[in-house]
């Protein structure tokens, strides 16, 4: 599985470029968050947005005002849907989506698979390929052991941790998230970010450059639509089969 959390993390890298895209997806994000309670002590949902909100640099006052307008109802009702289906060459996509239109937004994706030569799937038809999971990303602690860091984290639902660029990252069930928020901050780590990732659990080979570059436009398209929060997928960039 570590290959397959590599290439999660390279993808990772490339989404929401544009800074207003950003803290117009973390906006809803926050919003659909508060639906729980306003409080980020008493929401761990709305917590650890608030931490990915700041580790991209979005302003104090926009985090508040959306906290805000959700709490008082002042905001459009955001609902979270998730879109399946498949791009050219056989691609698997699931597509996560915060939207207050979903008619407009299925039309959308579903022209953007048409245009590419893919198509909308049904609930189901590609999740089966794909594992939820948690991802925090912590910054290093002066003095932590790793190994015992893990063996710890273990029995809070972790999968897997390890280093990266002076970074600590961990991989546990989707359902884990609770408990690894809460031992993380019950210990004085410092969470950059914590999130929701789907890993293909076996990546498709795409055999020429040329079908990586369509696969990407698809995927740019995706991104660019204000209502797409994550777009994952399960094509090997680097064209080599991953089934572990």
């Amino acid at each position: 599985m570590g290959r397959a959390f590599e290439y999660r993390k390279a993808t990772k890298l490339k989404r929401w470029g544009n800074m207003a895209r950003v803290f117009t997806k973390l906006g809803k994000q926050i919003a659909i968050a508060a639906k729980s309670g306003g409080d980020p002590a008493t929401n761990p949902s709305l917590r650890a947005i608030i931490q990915n909100a700041k580790a991209e640099n979005m302003p104090k006052e926009n985090i508040e005002r959306a906290i805000k307008r959700a709490v008082e109802k002042d905001q459009t009702d955001y609902k979270e849907v998730v879109y399946e289906g498949y791009g050219p060459y056989g691609v698997a996509f699931i597509i996560e989506t915060a939207t207050d239109n979903p008619t407009r937004t299925v039309a959308n994706i579903r022209s953007y698979f048409n245009k590419y030569n893919g198509s909308l799937g049904t609930s189901g038809s590609v999740e089966f390929m794909f594992d939820h999971k948690c991802v925090f990303k912590l910054a290093a602690k002066e003095g932590t052991d790793i190994e015992e860091l893990e063996l710890d984290l273990i029995d809070h639902g972790a999968e897997e941790l390890f280093m990266d660029e002076n970074r600590i990252m961990i991989y546990g069930a989707f359902e884990s998230f609770g408990n690894i928020q809460k031992y993380l901050e019950e210990n004085g780590f410092e969470i950059i970010n914590a999130s929701f990732d789907r890993i293909p659990s076996g990546e498709l080979k795409v055999i020429t450059a040329e079908q990586i570059v369509e696969l990407n436009k698809l995927i740019e398209k995706f991104q660019d639509d204000d209502d797409v929060q994550n777009v994952f997928h399960n094509m090997s960039e680097s064209g080599e089969q991953i089934n572990e």
